[in-house]
C-alpha cells in the first residue's frame, strides 16, 4: 500500500478542515516520524512547477491548497461564475450565513442537515462570503459572514435590510407510541 498516495487522498477529502498529525497517525496507523516523512515527500513533490497544489500547515491542521502563483487563473474561474444563477443549495447557504452571521460551517451544516463545505468554499471564491474571525469553541472554527459584494449582488445596504422572517413553530403533543399509522390485524 502506498501510504504517500493514501495520505494525499486523505488531505484532499478533508478539504478545508484539514487533518492533524495525530489524526493522520491514527488513520494510517504509523508513527509520528513516518507521518513527518510522508508529509516531507508530498511537500517536495508538490514543490515542482508542474503541480497545482501544495501542503500548508494552519495551526495543527495540514491542508492541501492551491498554489498562490496560480491565483489569477482561479480568479477567472470564479469571477465568470458570479453572474451565473446561484443554485438552490448556494442560496440556502447564503441565507443561513446572512441571517446568522457570524456562523461556523458546522452550524451551517446542522441547519441544512447536509455538509456545506463545498458550497461555502465556492461562495468564498465568489466573494459572497468571507471569513470574519474564529469562534471560541474548541478547535477555534472559522466564522463566516457575508461580504459587501453579497450586499451589492442582492441590492442591500446592510444585512438589516434582509426581509424579516417569522417562524411559527407548531409542536403537536403525541404519545410515544401513538401514530396515525396503525398496524392492521
Amino acid at each position: 500500500m502506498n501510504l504517500e498516495a493514501v495520505l494525499e487522498g486523505l488531505l484532499f477529502v478533508s478539504g478545508e478542515d484539514g487533518l492533524s498529525k495525530d489524526k493522520m497517525m491514527d488513520i494510517l496507523e504509523v508513527s509520528s516520524d513516518e507521518i513527518d516523512s510522508l508529509l516531507k515527500k508530498l511537500t517536495y513533490n508538490y514543490s515542482s512547477d508542474n503541480r497545482g497544489f501544495t501542503i500548508k500547515k494552519f495551526g495543527n491542521e495540514y491542508k492541501l491548497v492551491t498554489k498562490k502563483e496560480h491565483a489569477e487563473y482561479y480568479k477567472k474561474l470564479v469571477d465568470g461564475e458570479i453572474s451565473e444563477t446561484l443554485s438552490n443549495s448556494a442560496l440556502e447557504t447564503l441565507a443561513i450565513i446572512a441571517y446568522n452571521e457570524p456562523i461556523t460551517r458546522v452550524a451551517i451544516d446542522e441547519i441544512r442537515g447536509v455538509s456545506s463545505a463545498h458550497i461555502v468554499r465556492k461562495l468564498v471564491f465568489k466573494n459572497l462570503v468571507k471569513e470574519v474571525g474564529r469562534s471560541e469553541l474548541p478547535g477555534k472554527p472559522i466564522l463566516y459572514g457575508v461580504t459587501d459584494q453579497f450586499l451589492d449582488y442582492f441590492g442591500l445596504n446592510s444585512t438589516k435590510d434582509l426581509p424579516k422572517i417569522e417562524f411559527e413553530e407548531k409542536l403537536e403533543e403525541t404519545e410515544l407510541y401513538d401514530s396515525k399509522y396503525k398496524e392492521v390485524e
